[in-house]
């Protein structure tokens, strides 16, 4: 789903407007505690936010990606493709949470269809605006590339751990 395609949801404008319930979802311990409030409302001004109702698909597993989700509110099933016509849902994830890193990271294809379990507002940062920020800020963008970096091997780390019993269980 190209970012374009949020025109269709809920337009709530800036996320320079929800900076102070952002700067809430992030109190320590998170991922955003090393970003100063003037960091972060740098980095809001640089998102866009959308509402979508619950059941809607707001990332699609195989189709190619270049932005990176934060979940303001709600509930997001992460959903992954199984065999034949059937999916699992690998995990709910809801506010401060952040879906598609590795696609704003590489451009590659989505690895997870995400579909929202309620009404789900949402910040959508672009590939484009990480460019943005690296040229006119780069102090800024190199603690956001720390934390896109701290979110994939935490993603990396899960991963493992899942599925470490299947690979011991074909081991033996």
């Amino acid at each position: 789903m190209p970012y374009n395609s949020f025109e269709t949801f809920e337009q709530l404008g800036s996320a320079s407007n929800f900076i102070d319930d952002i700067l809430e979802l992030f109190k320590s311990p998170s991922l955003l505690e090393n970003f100063s409030r003037e960091e972060c409302s740098l980095l809001c001004s640089y998102m866009e936010c959308y509402g979508a109702p619950s059941q809607t698909t707001i990332m699609q597993e195989g189709e190619s990606g270049d932005f990176m989700l934060i979940i303001l509110t709600g509930s997001v099933n992460v959903i992954k493709h199984w065999q034949g016509n059937e999916y699992k849902i690998v995990t709910l994830v809801g506010p401060g949470e952040f879906l598609g890193e590795m696609s704003l990271v590489d451009g590659q294809q989505r690895s997870a269809t995400c579909k929202t379990a309620e009404p789900t507002d949402f910040a959508v940062f672009s590939h484009e605006a990480l460019n943005e920020i690296l040229i006119d800020h780069p102090r800024l963008g190199n603690k956001l590339l720390l934390l896109l970096l701290q979110l994939i091997t935490v993603r990396l780390r899960e991963a493992t751990v899942r599925m470490l019993p299947t690979i011991i269980s074909t081991l033996v």
